[in-house]
């Protein structure tokens, strides 16, 4: 199946039909592209999307267009699975601090504050999400 076949995937995942209003991050996740619910009031952006502000409590939101880079806030390497995996903290340059993977990396080398990435990975749900790798 080629990437284009697989698009709109996450329409089928029980995940994201049980949150219609996330259906614009996942289809742009999709397409490679981070989105980010943004307030039109306070101008920043905030990760868990939802459409009434947090920070200001405006519901004047809207879905804008992330950078997809950030810094390395916190991570937990979790060795007692198979392969070892690393659970992370980003905090985008946008400002929200989302919770990942890392991937593509060597996560024995990670550290507070290094720079990081957004790619995508199809989850075993079907739908595509944005893990982080760290940028040289």
């Amino acid at each position: 199946m080629n990437r284009q076949s697989e698009l709109s995937t996450y329409l089928n995942d029980p995940y994201a039909q049980a949150y219609p209003e996330t259906a614009p991050f996942w289809a742009a996740a999709e397409r490679g592209q981070l989105l980010l619910r943004t307030c039109n009031q306070c101008n920043r952006a905030h990760w868990y999307p939802r459409i009434v502000c947090p920070l200001c409590a405006s519901d004047d939101t809207d879905w804008k267009p992330a950078s997809g880079q950030g810094s390395l806030y916190a991570f937990s390497i979790i060795e007692r699975a198979d392969p070892p995996y690393a659970l992370a903290y980003v905090e985008l340059d946008e400002g929200p601090i989302i919770l990942s993977n890392l991937v593509d990396c060597d996560i024995r080398a990670a550290k507070i504050g290094q720079r990081v990435s957004a790619v995508f990975r199809q989850t075993p749900d079907g739908r595509y999400a944005p893990f982080f790798t760290r940028l040289a």
